[in-house]
């Protein structure tokens, strides 16, 4: 074991945050750390790390134990280049090797004993060879790389990065560590989905314990072994990745809900009785009530589940359907200055779809979903809307939101036919209550800001929902929340994301912007990294049709897939058929033996006649059944 927490307790000013956490990590294990948003999970990292204390409990780490630890959101203003910063892990290595080039420049002028000389050289490359050192630059090469670092930005001081890249530089830091016990905060923020991808086969590969934070529950499933849940300041283990997680919460919550229930009704039951005999105002009645009273009162309590507190309720529902076709982009081209982002690109958005735009960093989904609701001009190309078309924008910056309104304004001004009552109960369903919605839009955190433009989205009655990153910001409960709805949703939807759960769960197609240009998967995630291979790169071999092409124009895609489904149910129809015949044709013909057996038949031969040509005529048709069958079934 390399880490135990044992009764943790954690309070601000008058609120508890975390009260008797209590888990353990074995050396080499993966796990999770989940919650929603403000239950505690970063406090607990940092008293975890000791950079903050806790109010009672206790952390148990194993001896000598090295710690690593990623926060949410680094700070570091290093004037060390990202080369030299990230190469400070290595400093040992690189001080032995720079020892063994001086040794090496002595063992050439000869001005030393040449025996002194490589007696040193002998033990520095012995240490050198023993810190993996020959293999030191291209191991901080390859997490450079892995993380999307380019080499031409090795150069470039940490201070004038972003955010988001000094989060990589520090993750790339503390990957090169290897400590026994990685601690992670939101790792995959700022990440794309390559960089996901890499640092899902890296951690998946670590020899030593991993601790993380993460809403990404595709990035968990393929990574961690166990995850810690914390619901109601408690902390809960399971063992298993997300997936099996959730299937087993979902177990314990039907019965705490259910005892909770059962318990609230026998309360409810005793109270009754309690005042029903109080009424009859009885010496011997009111003694009964007294003893009954008594009882209630030494009932251990059960606390009230965590599922049954409130959270947000989404109902996306179109105000007027659209036509088939709800939008066609034709050769949309796209620059900014000398960077080009896209050109020629083309693709369909049909009546129900659900299609998800993915793509590296930087290669313009944003901008094609901002050109679509006329905030970007494009350089050339045409959009046609199709008849009825009316759209919902989910903007990732929340630049529709007015920062100077506040909450109930906000709605207001939106929708000025909305009464007080109306408009209170909408941002209540979007946890925004009493005193919160007179709060500024402009103080809000950006997991707020993304729940009131849920709730403008929602108001909209769209039957064309375009969403920039809607899962930024959520916790998972509202992520799940969220699917459920665009699931149930009747209407069309295009979005980008990077949360590959989501998009598995939500997609009914996916369209890849890469090398400037769109490849399109008629499916959800799982499709997409099945299929990719032979999308980008399909086998061009006149006799054979195990290689399907890369399909750019999704219009046509979206027929043929329409088609082939058709054609796959109507195959498998005729099997199923084809089945049920030759099974009633099986049986008739064992009804038959019977018959021909009995007594009264055996011995007749007028009785015998027409059960033989009955066997016969169904013998015929049944090897004719199989051989469709058989033509069908291959």
């Amino acid at each position: 074991m390399i880490l135990s927490c044992s009764n943790v307790c954690k309070s601000f000013a008058d609120e508890t945050i975390l009260e008797n956490i209590s888990f353990n990590i074995n050396d080499g294990e993966k796990a999770a750390l989940i919650g929603p948003n403000g239950c505690g999970k970063s406090t607990l990292l940092k008293i975890i790390t000791s950079l903050m204390s806790a109010d009672s409990g206790e952390i148990t780490l194993k001896k000598d134990a090295v710690i690593g630890y990623l926060e949410q959101h680094p700070s570091h203003n290093s004037e060390l280049t990202i080369y030299e910063e990230v190469s400070l892990v290595k400093k040992d290595v690189m001080e032995l090797e720079k020892k063994i080039r001086e040794c090496e420049l002595l063992m050439k002028d000869g001005s030393q004993s040449l025996d002194e000389v490589y007696k040193t050289y002998s033990r520095l490359t012995g240490e050198f060879e023993a810190k993996n050192g020959y293999a030191c630059k291209s191991e901080i090469a390859g997490i450079l790389n892995g993380l999307k670092i380019p080499k031409e930005d090795y150069d470039r001081k940490v201070s004038t990065l972003s955010g988001g890249q000094k989060t990589r530089v520090a993750l790339g830091k503390l990957l090169l560590e290897a400590p026994d016990l990685l601690i992670l905060d939101e790792p995959t923020n700022h990440l794309d989905m390559e960089s996901i991808a890499w640092l899902e086969g890296f951690l998946s590969s670590y020899k030593k314990a991993v601790l993380i934070v993460a809403h990404d529950r595709y990035f968990l499933d393929r990574v961690v072994t166990k995850v810690i849940g914390i619901e109601g300041k408690r902390a809960y283990t399971y063992n298993g990745n997300y997936s099996e997680y959730a299937k087993k919460r979902a177990l314990v919550r039907e019965s705490l809900i259910k005892e909770y229930l059962n318990r609230q009704r026998d309360i409810k039951h005793q109270q009754e009785v309690i005042e029903k005999l109080r009424s009859f105002n009885r010496e011997k009645s009111i003694k009964r009530a007294e003893s009954r009273q008594k009882m209630l009162d030494k009932m251990t309590p059960i606390e009230k589940p965590v599922e049954f507190d409130e959270h947000m309720k989404i109902h996306f529902k179109p105000g007027i359907e659209s036509g088939k076709d709800v939008l066609t982009i034709d050769s949309l081209s796209k620059s900014f200055g000398n960077n080009r982002l896209f050109s020629g690109l083309s693709f369909e958005l049909k009546k129900g779809e659900r299609l998800a735009l993915i793509g590296a960093n930087g290669t313009g989904k944003t901008t094609i979903l901002k050109i679509i609701n006329h905030i970007v001009s494009a350089d050339s190309g045409t959009i046609t809307y199709g008849s009825n078309v009316n759209i919902g924008y989910y903007d990732q910056e929340q630049q529709v939101l007015n920062d100077e309104n506040n909450l109930f304004d906000e709605i207001s001004d939106a929708y000025p036919e909305m009464t007080i009552t109306a408009i209170r109960n909408l941002l209540a369903s979007f946890l925004f209550t009493e005193d919160d919605v007179f709060k500024l839009v402009g103080m809000l955190s950006g997991g707020e800001k993304g729940r009131l433009s849920l709730a403008k989205l929602m108001l909209s009655n769209a039957n064309l929902l375009i969403l920039d990153e809607p899962t930024n910001h959520l916790d998972i409960t509202s992520r799940e929340i969220l699917e459920d709805a665009l699931n149930s949703y009747e209407g069309t939807v295009l979005f980008v994301s990077h949360d590959r759960y989501f998009i598995n769960r939500t997609a009914t197609r996916i369209i890849d912007l890469t090398r400037g240009q769109l490849i399109s998967y008629p499916g959800n995630y799982d499709f997409y990294i099945e299929h990719k291979d032979i999308y980008e790169n399909p086998v061009q071999e006149k006799d054979t049709a195990c290689a399907e092409p890369v399909r750019k124009n999704s219009g046509d895609d979206w027929k043929e897939h329409k088609k082939n489904q058709a054609l796959e149910r109507k195959r498998l129809n005729d099997i199923k058929k084809l089945e049920d015949e030759i099974e009633t044709l099986e049986k008739r013909n064992e009804e038959i033996d019977e018959l021909m057996q009995l007594p009264e038949n055996a011995g007749s031969a007028a009785a015998l006649l027409p059960l033989c040509r009955e066997k016969e005529d169904n013998e015929k048709r049944l090897i004719l059944l199989m051989e469709q069958w058989e033509e069908l079934s291959s």
